[in-house]
């Protein structure tokens, strides 16, 4: 019998050695990302670009998933990106109610904003940060995500503002209170004196 022509058929001759590795992992290695307490509001894959003002030219920062995470406990949203493959970091900032989202010159698919303190470096720095999307229907969505997130963040503001002022109020009420409670004490004063003169007429 012929042998067989196809390279990639098995042969009996053929030896498959084993090795053992000289170094056993016995202990797994636990990453976090500190976004384990955050849950996920949008996920889109888009390409992220920052403004050098050195050089006056847009410079890539990376391709991956754009997502907007709120936290479990406080409910504060704020972007992350992350590059494909390295997982590394390429945007995270909250999402405040001064950004504003300005469409991209020339390009229905993109948008430009700005902000105060990008937390992707060390220490944070003040940013143009652009992101251009597949399709303009894309970079529609992310504009309504970005907004709610941001009507979520005034919310919240708003909310911890009234709770602050109601705290003061008790502190006003309690000054007030004493202030009456001096005033009902002050014509018992009187009141002590009053039989003191008229002792003194007596002896006079």
């Amino acid at each position: 019998m012929s042998e067989p022509t196809d390279a990639l058929a098995p042969r009996d001759e053929e030896h498959d050695p084993h090795f053992e590795p000289v170094i056993k992992l016995t202990e797994q290695v636990e990453t976090k990302t500190h976004e384990e307490d955050e849950e996920v509001l949008f996920k889109m894959r888009a390409k992220l670009f920052r403004f050098s003002s050195e050089s006056s030219e847009w410079k890539e920062r990376g391709t991956g998933d754009v997502r907007l995470l709120q936290h479990k406990e406080t409910k504060k949203v704020r972007l992350v990106m992350r590059r494909d493959k390295t997982y590394k970091v390429c945007a995270n900032h909250s999402i405040s109610t001064d950004m504003r989202l300005q469409p991209n010159i020339g390009s229905d698919r993109s948008w430009v904003w700005k902000v105060a303190a990008d937390y992707s470096e060390n220490p944070p720095t003040a940013e143009t940060l652009a992101i251009r999307f597949a399709n303009a229907e894309n970079a529609a969505q992310f504009k309504e995500a970005f907004e709610n997130a941001q009507k979520l963040n005034t919310e919240l503001l708003g909310g911890a503002a009234a709770s602050e002022t109601n705290d003061e109020a008790p502190a006003a009420e309690t000054k007030e209170e004493s202030i009456e409670e001096k005033k009902e004490e002050e014509p018992k004063e009187e009141a002590k004196e009053e039989p003191k003169a008229e002792d003194e007429k007596k002896e006079d």
